[in-house]
Parts: C-alpha cells; sequence; structure tokens
C-alpha cells in the first residue's frame, strides 16, 4: 500500500506520520487490498481537518473529520474509514455456499 501523507497550512511532523501509519495499518488488517492512500490534513483557524481518500479494488472511499485537536480529527477520520471498509469488503465477499457445501443427502 501507498500512502500519501500532505498538509494544508500545517507541518507534518515525525510523530503525526507515524500516527497516521498506526492507524492505517489497523484499518490494512480489516482489508488488504487498498493500492494507495491520500491523507491530507490541514488547519483552518480553530478546525483541524482529516481527509482521505482508499483506492481499492474496484471502488475509491472518501472520508473527512473535523475537531479541535488533529489527532482527534485523525482518530474520527479512521473510524469513518473503518466502518466504510468493511461495508465494501462485506458488498465484495461472496457470501453463497459453493455446489460441494450444498449436497442434499
Amino acid at each position: 500500500m501507498q500512502l500519501n501523507l500532505s498538509g494544508h497550512h500545517v507541518e507534518i511532523t515525525a510523530a503525526m506520520r507515524d500516527y497516521v501509519n498506526a492507524k492505517m495499518d489497523r484499518i490494512m488488517r480489516h482489508f488488504d487490498q487498498m493500492t494507495s492512500v491520500q491523507v491530507i490534513l490541514s488547519v483552518e483557524k480553530l478546525r483541524q481537518k482529516a481527509e482521505a481518500r482508499l483506492h481499492v479494488a474496484g471502488n475509491d472511499i472518501y472520508a473527512d473529520a473535523t475537531e479541535e485537536d488533529m489527532y482527534a480529527a485523525i482518530d474520527a477520520l479512521t473510524d469513518k474509514l473503518d466502518r466504510q471498509v468493511k461495508k465494501h469488503k462485506e458488498k465484495v465477499t461472496d457470501h453463497h455456499r459453493s455446489d460441494k457445501q450444498r449436497s442434499y443427502s
């Protein structure tokens, strides 16, 4: 997975980068078919905003979160992404049993 992290009106520190990487690894545990992730952290007056776009097989998933603290915004963002990734995984997973398991004895 390729992670692209950028900041608008905020300098991305090593601690922020590590925090975002750790949170994205949590999402990767649920669905490993992500090809790339673009995360944008921005600050506008007192609003800290985190937004992300995940490129997965067959779909793009977008989420954003605004909080007073950047780390809280990242937490809220990853919670939203996690829910959307789980929903996407349920859609693409084939829940039908194969014919071998349906043997009528």
